[in-house]
This record gives structure tokens, C-alpha cells and sequence, in this order.
């Protein structure tokens, strides 16, 4: 296997590394960091004021019952939960996940014992997903924010809007330092380049921003947390290189299985019209032995 050397660590952090990720939106002191990013991903629908941190790990209701272990959980001043996940590569069943982990946050809702005045009254929950290396499938080509909920399938209305799944593929994002029309556009600049920085840009002087970027710093880490860092990082791109590589060997098998099938097609038209075998071999590189059986 190719080894990919993973990149000598620049002046700021990165985000989407899960010490990083932890480091700048997960701690209370930076809390007001999450509640601006949040409320740019909602682009108005809702906003959020406040919010605090609830534990990331949820135990199943029965002994035998898998835990949900989310990356942030947070819930809002209005009692929404917010579940927020980095997804750096594709996995099975990553929509039925997404279902299990806000069915839970639900679920988990329900008083223990019996009680008559509950009547169902449950709270907003919400999942963010940034998704770094992969695309949903069946995304639209330049699409990579979506916004989904239950509606109606025949009229598009909204069904029930307490529910929500918003998908940030930035692998699609593409925009440059030019293009940042909008507050979300920066923050989604900043998660897929700032280990690429060299200071704060002129576009993002806000005090937000230059908060961030003074938690990002890595020489303003301690020596425990840069070599928690350091070791995140390094699993990062151990796996990148194992995903890559994993890409490369199918993309390589497609291409000859697709090489082998033209020879076939090719040799059975060349059979038809009674050319020997031999000639056909030569031609398709095909063995007699399969042309033969064609």
C-alpha cells in the first residue's frame, strides 16, 4: 500500500479532527462559537441564544441495547437537542445511523414510570452533519447543503418541522475567498481550510472569527492537548490513506473489468462473422479456451 505522509502540522489546527473539532465548539468557554455556527446553519428559522452540554454517550434502555455515542450533543435555550457529527468518510447504513441517533434523543424524552401529563410533548431535535470526504447519494452536482424534514410526499408541504436533518457536504463546497457572500459560507470556508492558513483573513475580522482563530492556534495549545492532537491528526490520515487506496484498487478493478467485457463483446462479433480463433486471441487478448464457450 502507497503511503500518503500526512502533512506537517501549519499554524492552525484542524477543525475537522476530532480533538480540534472537541477543542474549538465543545468546551463550555467556547460555547458561543457552536451557538453562532448553529445559528448561521439555521440561516434564520430559528436562534439560538443560549445552550448547554449534555453527555455524549447514551446507554441503551436495555442491557442488551447498542449506546448512541455522539460527537456533540447540546441542548438549546428553548429545550431543542442538538446533535452535531463530523462524518469523514462514507459508511453503511450513515441515513438509518442518523434515524437511530435522533430516534433516541426522542425516545429518551418519555418519563420513566407512568405519568398522564406528559401528553407527548415533545422537544426539537435536530442533527448537523458535516460530512468532509463524501457525498450523499443521489446529491444533486453543486448542491451541498440540504435541509431535510418530513413533509408531504405529493405536495412538498411541511408535515412536522420539529424534526430536522441538515447534511453539509464539503466536498462540495468550493467557493473561494472571493465568493463568501453569507456568514454560513465563511464558517464552512474556515472547517475545510484553516490548516492551510497562515494568519486570520481580512474577510473574516469579526470577533467570532478571531476568537477561533486564537483557540486554533497550535502553539497556543498545551503540550498534553498537542499531543492529543498530533496523534488525532495522525490517525486521520492513516485512514485517508486506507480509504484512498481501498478507492484506487476498486476504480482500477472497474476499469479492467470494464476492458474485459468490451474484449468479449468485441470477440463474439468477430466469432459471428467466422474469424479464427487464433486472429480473434490476438486481436481481444482474450484466451481460446472463453472464446470458445462464447
Amino acid at each position: 500500500m502507497p503511503k500518503i505522509k500526512p502533512p506537517v502540522t501549519g499554524k492552525y489546527i484542524d477543525p475537522l479532527v476530532d480533538f480540534a473539532f472537541k477543542k474549538i465548539f465543545g468546551n463550555q468557554p467556547n460555547k458561543d462559537l457552536l451557538i453562532a455556527f448553529l445559528n448561521e446553519v439555521f440561516r434564520g428559522r430559528k436562534h439560538i441564544a443560549d445552550l448547554v452540554y449534555n453527555k455524549n454517550e447514551h446507554p441503551g434502555d436495555l442491557k442488551d441495547e447498542g449506546a448512541a455515542i455522539f460527537d456533540l450533543l447540546c441542548t438549546g435555550n428553548k429545550g431543542e437537542r442538538f446533535l452535531i457529527e463530523v462524518q469523514r468518510a462514507r459508511q453503511g447504513y450513515f441515513k438509518e445511523r442518523a434515524l437511530f441517533y435522533t430516534s433516541r434523543l426522542i425516545s429518551d424524552q418519555a418519563p420513566k414510570g407512568k405519568r398522564s401529563d406528559w401528553g407527548y410533548n415533545i422537544a426539537e431535535v435536530y442533527l448537523i452533519a458535516l460530512l468532509e470526504d463524501f457525498t450523499l447519494e443521489d446529491s444533486p452536482a453543486g448542491a451541498y447543503l440540504h435541509d431535510i424534514c418530513l413533509c408531504n410526499r405529493d405536495t412538498g408541504e411541511i408535515f412536522y418541522d420539529k424534526l430536522g436533518y441538515t447534511y453539509i457536504e464539503l466536498a462540495k463546497f468550493v467557493k473561494t475567498d472571493t465568493d463568501l457572500d453569507t456568514d454560513l459560507d465563511k464558517w464552512l470556508y474556515f472547517l475545510k481550510n484553516m490548516p492551510r492558513m497562515d494568519r486570520l483573513p481580512v474577510y473574516l475580522r469579526k470577533p467570532i472569527f478571531e476568537k477561533l482563530f486564537s483557540i486554533a492556534e497550535y502553539t497556543n495549545l498545551t503540550k498534553e492537548e498537542k499531543t492529543m492532537y498530533d496523534s488525532n491528526l495522525k490517525y486521520k490520515w492513516d485512514n485517508k490513506n486506507v480509504v484512498d487506496y481501498a478507492r484506487q484498487e476498486g476504480m482500477e478493478k472497474g476499469i479492467e473489468k470494464g476492458k474485459h467485457e468490451n474484449a468479449i463483446t468485441v470477440a463474439k462479433e468477430m466469432k459471428k462473422d467466422g474469424m479464427p480463433l487464433a486472429q480473434i486471441s490476438k486481436f481481444t487478448k482474450l484466451p481460446i479456451e472463453e472464446i470458445e464457450k462464447l
